[in-house]
């Protein structure tokens, strides 16, 4: 069944070994060279997980008892990103939200990085929205069991500090379109955003919008990304707070062209103050024709 991997897993949730890195540049690219960037299944996992720079929030007074772990590492920071890295392992399209690209509140490491190394996965992207030194690096994250011929780095208008990525696979002539996001807390700056990234979208046939959107599923049907046409595969996937979730804030959302074979939320993985949400989709049938062709060479390009 879909997910039962990540559900055994969670039943261990054992820390894998320490192989940190120092590295704090706001872009790391791949781990390995890949000469192709086809699409070779007819299924595809997706996950998006705001992980909270390992910090683990598990009830409202540690926003204020624990505020100086944004400053400072804490002794299971480092602990908290290795155990979830045993729980992406078991996806393929990995979208994270608030991962530190290396500073003080995490031990200097590259949590985006570290996890890729952990959970194997063979692509990985860090998008830095809001540099403070070694005070922190705040990034969204993708990582990918498949190399995307394009990653597209968007600087969301609004307040600095929120940002999409963007990654197409396959082949342009039907690509699968990947969009990872974190979006602001408020509902004007928001849907600013979700009107930009329409804007960027609407081209597609085939899109996953998946994140962190500070927002209910019900503001979303009514707000500028109305015209994707793009729906949640159920409701009531309660993602926040994660010890006592009432809230349906982060989403993975799909183009009709795609179906899902079933998604949930994974609670047993009680790491951040968010909850993991995970799905399966069926890739469409032109995705997988278009991605036998020649693939283009990977380009990134930031927005």
């Amino acid at each position: 069944m879909l997910l039962d991997r990540a559900r055994r897993a969670l039943s261990q949730l054992k820390a894998r070994p320490a192989g940190f890195s120092l590295v704090r540049d706001g872009e790391q690219r791949s781990q390995h060279h890949h000469n192709e960037v086809a699409v070779p299944q007819k299924t595809l996992r997706l996950l998006t997980f705001n992980v909270q720079a390992g910090i683990g929030s598990q009830r409202y007074s540690d926003y204020i008892t624990g505020s100086w772990k944004h400053l400072v590492a804490h002794s299971r920071s480092l602990q908290n990103i290795e155990l979830m890295a045993n729980v992406v392992r078991n996806f393929d399209v990995v979208a994270l939200q608030e991962v530190d690209g290396g500073s003080l509140r995490s031990r200097n490491v590259n949590q985006l990085k570290h996890m890729a190394a952990l959970g194997k996965f063979d692509y990985h992207h860090q998008q830095l929205n809001r540099n403070l030194g070694r005070l922190g690096q705040f990034s969204n994250g993708l990582l990918s069991r498949l190399t995307p011929y394009k990653v597209e780095d968007h600087r969301l208008p609004g307040l600095p500090g929120r940002g999409a990525i963007i990654a197409h696979y396959g082949h342009p002539d039907a690509p699968l379109v990947v969009a990872g996001v974190h979006l602001s807390l408020g509902e004007k700056y928001r849907n600013i955003q979700l009107d930009y990234l329409a804007g960027q979208l609407h081209r597609y046939k085939h899109v996953v919008m998946l994140g962190d959107f500070n927002c209910r599923l019900d503001h979303l049907q009514n707000s500028p990304i109305v015209d994707l046409s793009l729906r949640s595969p159920e409701t009531g996937l309660f993602t926040f707070p994660s010890w006592a979730p009432d809230r349906h804030i982060d989403h993975i959302l799909l183009s009709d062209s795609l179906s899902a074979v079933r998604t949930e939320v994974l609670d047993g993985c009680k790491l951040s103050d968010h909850l993991p949400l995970a799905t399966e989709i069926l890739l469409p049938d032109d995705v997988l024709e278009a991605a036998q062709l020649t693939p283009p060479a990977i380009t990134n390009q930031a927005l």
